[in-house]
């Protein structure tokens, strides 16, 4: 991790308590430009409302008759000067604005993503993917528009509020009656209306994701939907769902259709010009003073009508920020650990008593065996006997509840997490590309270090450079999304030649050539053969031939490891191993077969 993500990580960890606390954290980073957009938010709004009181001098001087031509002259060199200064100032303050939200909204995004990269397979388990891009799409632009316009216009409202105050207040201390009576009831009105309008931007939010989630769900499973008919009932789903989103939105219009600031502004103005003409008909005030009474007056139709909005677009950031704070808060079982143990691994894996548990439901009890440095070790067993879960604890995908999975005698959780994984690679059966070359897609366990000779070499001990050189493109061929545009055989080749790129120490191979041809396999196994050297291997597989070269054999049924050995000592004395591979003795040794699991009995 760099310095930055580092920082960004971790210096607004302790602000997390509240999406208020945490929005103040990240403003606060950029307190120069916060703090310069208000310096001259302030210099603008006074400038502006200094027109209205040069105006009100011109009408004085145009009174005067002859009298007050020299004064008019110098008047309007003066508003010349206070709208080109108000308009710079204004200028400046909108881009400083722009710069604070544009980096609070980066900085807000990437600590999101990191916070999300660092989460266990757990909790990843049970997020919806469709509510997790909700959250990190839609609440974020919410997190953008929160500070511009939401706070730009919002901040700048109550300082031409203020600033408005204060000129009349100048003018004749007389003229607050009707502007404080204004900002009193506006202020109650605009408490109220936030308070309303507050779970109503929540419910959006929520909902939002919710509706995101189906879709998305929809989408990545389109095929199983058409394969079984069932567009009516997915369309259904999100018309529900869309409908209710919809509902949530017109509850929040009706509570802005509600707001009566803009009402009360008109009562304010006829009572602001009754009250000034009646101190005109008194001599209490001139008409000049008058004429700018009422355009500072008017200035206040700004806050008024602008508040609408902006407390709109602040009340769905903040429950926007609200959704994306819980997400990073969520309890994660994974502790990446930065400064523990960090060595070149030599491979040697014991699993010293493990228990694993998804929640309530145990997955592997007891576990215990020994592969030392370089072994291949064969795991056999049923679907759903926890094969798969037990090589996952080697790198950390999940931690074991009970016992100790130590490599090279240290306990996996005192690793560094980085200088843990990256000694290790996995190829699964369910094979992940992304939508990059397919270049890119071998040399992403090392990224920048790897070159295009290696990438080459790794192609072409997986079997996979012929294929690759197939296609127009080559080796820069962009493969579709989890790589659907290449079929299993090829993802899997693909996923093979990834993992001898990275030169792992230890290397776990989950049912990886289950959509290989016999023939197709046969020259990878004598490469991986090669490549396995010295190198430590979980080898979770149904075919035979496999197996008869493993080292030693472990037996799982219903999370226990019943027996280990090798082939031979396994056919002499494990019952459950015998029903499995008895009719496969008669069978030719150079013959790949697949082992049916269900042989094994009932889980």
């Amino acid at each position: 991790m760099s310095k930055r993500e580092f920082t960004v990580a971790n210096e607004y960890h302790y602000n997390r308590i509240s999406p208020t606390r945490w929005i103040i954290s990240h403003l606060l980073r950029h307190k120069y430009a916060a703090f310069g957009f208000m310096i001259l938010s302030l210099s603008s709004n006074a400038l502006f409302s200094s027109i209205s009181v040069q105006t009100g001098r011109a009408f004085n001087a145009v009174l005067l008759g002859e009298a007050g031509r020299a004064q008019l002259v110098t008047i309007a060199l003066t508003l010349l000067v206070i709208v080109i200064l108000a308009g710079t100032t204004d200028l400046g303050a909108r881009l400083l604005s722009e710069i604070t939200g544009k980096r609070f909204a980066r900085d807000a995004r990437e600590e999101l993503y990191i916070s999300l990269l660092g989460k266990s397979q757990t909790f990843h388990n049970r997020q919806r993917v469709g509510d997790i891009m909700a959250r990190a799409a839609n609440d974020m632009s919410s997190l953008s528009d929160m500070v511009v316009p939401g706070f730009d216009i919002t901040f700048d409202s109550f300082v031409s509020l203020t600033s408005n105050i204060i000129f009349i207040g100048l003018l004749s201390p007389q003229l607050l009656l009707t502007p404080l009576f204004f900002t009193i009831v506006f202020l109650i009105a605009l408490r109220h209306y936030s308070r309303r309008l507050s779970p109503v931007s929540n419910q959006m939010r929520a909902q939002f994701g919710i509706t995101n989630a189906i879709l998305n769900e929809a989408v990545n499973g389109i095929e199983v939907v058409k394969a079984t008919a069932q567009e009516k009932q997915e369309l259904s789903k999100f018309v529900k769902n869309a409908t209710l989103y919809r509902d949530f939105f017109i509850k929040n219009g009706k509570i802005q259709g509600q707001y009566l600031p803009t009402l009360l502004l008109g009562i304010t103005l006829a009572l602001a010009f009754l009250h000034g003409l009646y101190l005109v008909s008194s001599g209490q005030l001139s008409i000049g003073s008058l004429v700018a009474f009422m355009g500072l007056m008017v200035n206040l139709r700004f806050p008024a009508y602008m508040s609408i909005w902006t407390f709109s677009l602040i009340q769905l950031g903040v429950a926007g920020a609200g959704r994306i704070l819980k997400l990073m808060k969520e309890e994660t079982d994974l502790d990446e650990n930065e400064q523990g143990h960090q060595k070149e691994m030599r491979g040697e894996i014991v699993f010293d008593n493990v228990t694993f548990s998804y929640g309530t439901t145990p997955i592997l009890k007891n576990v215990s065996f020994h592969a030392k440095p370089g072994e291949t070790i064969a795991i056999v067993g049923q679907t759903g006997s926890g094969k798969s879960t037990l090589t996952k604890l080697v790198n950390r995908i999940y931690d074991a509840n009970e016992g100790r999975v130590l490599i090279d005698g240290v306990d996996v959780r005192d690793w560094n997490l980085d200088a843990l994984r990256s000694q290790i690679s996995t190829i699964e059966q369910d094979i992940f590309l992304f939508s990059r070359s397919l270049a890119d897609n071998i040399a992403y366990g090392l990224g920048q270090k790897a070159n295009r000779a290696g990438i080459e070499q790794a192609a072409k001990d997986a079997q996979a450079h012929d294929f690759i050189m197939g296609f127009k493109e080559g080796y820069e061929t962009i493969v579709g999304e989890r790589g659907v545009t290449l079929s299993g055989g090829q993802r899997q080749r693909i996923a093979i030649a990834r993992a001898l790129l990275t030169d792992p120490h230890i290397l776990i191979l989950d049912d990886s050539t289950s959509a290989i041809d016999s023939a197709t396999e046969d020259e990878i196994q004598k490469a991986i053969k090669r490549v396995l050297l010295g190198r430590t291997t979980l080898l979770i597989t149904h075919r035979l031939s496999q197996i008869r070269w493993a080292d030693k054999v472990l037996v799982v049924r219903k999370g226990e490891v019943i027996d280990q050995g090798t082939h031979d000592e396994l056919m002499e004395r494990c019952e459950t191993y015998q029903r499995i591979f008895s009719h496969y003795e008669s069978a030719p040794a150079a013959t790949e077969q697949a082992i049916p699991m269900t042989a094994a009995g009932g889980e």
